[in-house]
Parts: C-alpha cells; sequence; structure tokens
C-alpha cells in the first residue's frame, strides 16, 4: 500500500490578524507545521494551535523562519550559519514549551518560506539549521523539499528525514519550487492538482514547468489551509487517495 503524510502550514494568526481557518484543516490533515513567533505567530496563537492539534489528535511539527514578521519570512536575508543555527533553537524551544505543557511531543521540523527555500539550494546553510535541530533531539524529523540539499544535510547528520512535494506549486527542472513571481508558479486547477500528486507519491515523477519529467520523492504534501478553496481541496484530495489505495498517515509512521 502506498502511505503518505498530508502537512499544513498553520498557526500564523498574529495578535488581532486572523490567517488562515486552521481549526477547519486540523482534522483534515495528519501533521501540522507550526509557526514559532519570528515570521508569524504569537505565544497565544502558538498554545492555541498545539491546544487544536491534540484534540484532533494530530501531529505537532515546528515551523520555523527568518525574524521578518512584515515580510511574513519570505523575503531572503543575510544570515550566518550561526546565526540561522541559533534563530532555529531559539524557535523549537519557543514552541516545544507549550507542547510540553499539554503533552505533546514534537514530531518534525520544517523551515519557513525563505529560509526553507533558502537551505534547499545551500547546504552549509541546511547543516546549521539541522544542527540545531540534532543539539535539541535527534529524534526529530527534517521535513525539506524532495531531493533538496535539506534532505542531504540531514542525512549527513544521521537526523531522520521526510521528503515534501507541494499539491499547489509547480516545479523548475532542477526540482526547485518555481518562483511565486513567476507565471505558472501555482497550480490553481484542482483536478491537475491532485492528479500531480497521485503520481508523485505512484510514481515518484511530476512534470517541472518547461514540460520534462524529473524524479520526486512525496513522504508528505503540503497542503496550504489560508485559501479559499482550501478545505474543498484537501477534502477532495483525501477523498482521491482513497479511491487510489494511497493510505494517510502521520511522519513518524513513514520514516
Amino acid at each position: 500500500m502506498y502511505q503518505v503524510d498530508l502537512n499544513s502550514d498553520l498557526g500564523e494568526s498574529f495578535g488581532r490578524y486572523t490567517l488562515g481557518c486552521d481549526d477547519q484543516i486540523i482534522p483534515l490533515i495528519t501533521s501540522a507545521n507550526v509557526a514559532c513567533g519570528y515570521h508569524a505567530a504569537d505565544p497565544v496563537v502558538m498554545e492555541t494551535t498545539i491546544s487544536r492539534a491534540k484534540a484532533a489528535g494530530i501531529q505537532v511539527g515546528a515551523h520555523p523562519g527568518f525574524p521578518d514578521l512584515m515580510g511574513f519570512g519570505r523575503r531572503n536575508m543575510a544570515v550566518s550559519n550561526e546565526e540561522a543555527r541559533a534563530y532555529t533553537l531559539y524557535q523549537l524551544g519557543a514552541l516545544d514549551a507549550f507542547c510540553r505543557v499539554k503533552g505533546m511531543k514534537l514530531q518534525h521540523v520544517k523551515p519557513h518560506g525563505a529560509m526553507y527555500n533558502m537551505a534547499a539550494k545551500d547546504y552549509e546553510l541546511s547543516r546549521a539549521i539541522c544542527q540545531a535541530v540534532k543539539e535539541y533531539d535527534p529524534e526529530l524529523i527534517i521535513l525539506g523539499l524532495s531531493g533538496s540539499e535539506t534532505v542531504r544535510a540531514a542525512k549527513d547528520l544521521g537526523l531522520r528525514v521526510a521528503e515534501e512535494v507541494f499539491a499547489d506549486r509547480a516545479y523548475e527542472e532542477d526540482g526547485s519550487l518555481v518562483n511565486r513571481r513567476k507565471e505558472g508558479a501555482m497550480i490553481t486547477d484542482e483536478e491537475l492538482a491532485i492528479s500531480r500528486v497521485i503520481r508523485m507519491v505512484k510514481e515518484h515523477k511530476v512534470t517541472s514547468i518547461t514540460g520534462k519529467d524529473i524524479a520526486i520523492q512525496a513522504d508528505s504534501i503540503c497542503v496550504h489551509g489560508d485559501g479559499a478553496k482550501s478545505l474543498a481541496f484537501v477534502d477532495r484530495i483525501r477523498k482521491a487517495f482513497q479511491a487510489e489505495g494511497i493510505k494517510i498517515c502521520p511522519l513518524k509512521e513513514l520514516v
């Protein structure tokens, strides 16, 4: 049987500003990537998200990013490897405090936004992030872009690794995500998105934006919870997987 994790980036509201529909998306996924206060979230939002995840019986992971609230962590930053390690460690500790109080254990770590995309192509940056994870808890799973430098660095450090794919993003020939500013970067056709992820899981292939098939490993699929049609889309993915004999389960059961 084919198996895959469904993850979503959550807990990204801040103060009086609400982003996404976490309470509705959480019951539909198996792993939640929770913002840790740098790119989004605040202590109350973090605690609320952990509580919701526990109530739904899903796994929780840290979603550390660059210290860039105004830019939502999507702007590249020039940081040293030492800073990247410290930023990651700081955010892991912050989120884990709420997990411990709620009787939850962190399952994984997935970098956010610019940190995620920069690390995917930068081995040393990835190693710094992974080093922080290893020092904090070597049992944590690194969730990184399929075929990326993040995956390579995590494996080199002996960490458990899960490779991630995206249902609604286009790919370059090198396996990186197409920049959001480029035309065609987002997959808006739901039928196409679903057929693409099924192929990723079953055939380990995806068609790049240039039309070339590339190899890909799909341990986890990211589904965004802040779009107008996100809930219906996630529900459709779940039903399609059931019809295709694809079991949905958390990362800790896969790697």
